[in-house]
């Protein structure tokens, strides 16, 4: 298991190893996966865009997602393959204006996906609560889990993979 910590990007071409951020509250959790090639990306969003701030990359949306999308790439994943997902952005310190961050990430992530011509496959956005975002690198399944809650699939097993034909 790989931990992707607040401004962090870790990415893994291991197909028994889970990509995990932990306690995503106003952070977003962006995912990219091909699991036809066994490779997959995580990244921790903390704030929305770096104003030409320095720190890492995996800090802020505009940097994070060319970021990601780079080194998944860089790891044999096919463009054309990637699947998108994105989890977090909670309205943590109460709603509405330039306090909530959260809902400032999910938009500057959506935003620095679109830049870069990627859709995006699932989200589980917004509310109040923390969760807990997890990729299966070898069958690209991820799973979100709000805090007290169950885990939720956001995205089954590729189509393609050893995991997707056995559900069939």
């Amino acid at each position: 298991m790989t931990h992707a910590r607040i401004g962090e990007i870790v990415v893994s071409r291991n197909p028994d190893d889970e990509l995990v951020a932990l306690g995503l509250g106003s952070c977003i959790g962006v995912v990219m996966s091909d699991a036809q090639a066994q490779v997959a990306g995580l990244a921790h969003v903390m704030l929305p865009e770096s104003g030409g701030a320095r720190g890492p990359r995996g800090k802020f949306a505009d940097t994070a997602v060319p970021e990601l999308l780079q080194r998944v790439l860089g790891l044999g994943g096919v463009r054309a393959r990637l699947r998108v997902a994105i989890s977090g952005g909670a309205a943590m310190f109460g709603s509405g204006g330039q306090l909530d961050i959260g809902a400032r990430n999910a938009v500057a992530v959506r935003d620095a996906l679109r830049a870069l011509g990627l859709r995006c496959d699932a989200d589980e956005t917004g509310g109040s609560e923390g969760r807990t975002l997890r990729i299966h690198v070898g069958t690209g399944v991820t799973t979100v889990r709000v805090a007290g809650g169950a885990s939720i699939d956001l995205l089954p097993a590729a189509a393609g993979t050893a995991a997707a034909r056995r559900t069939n």
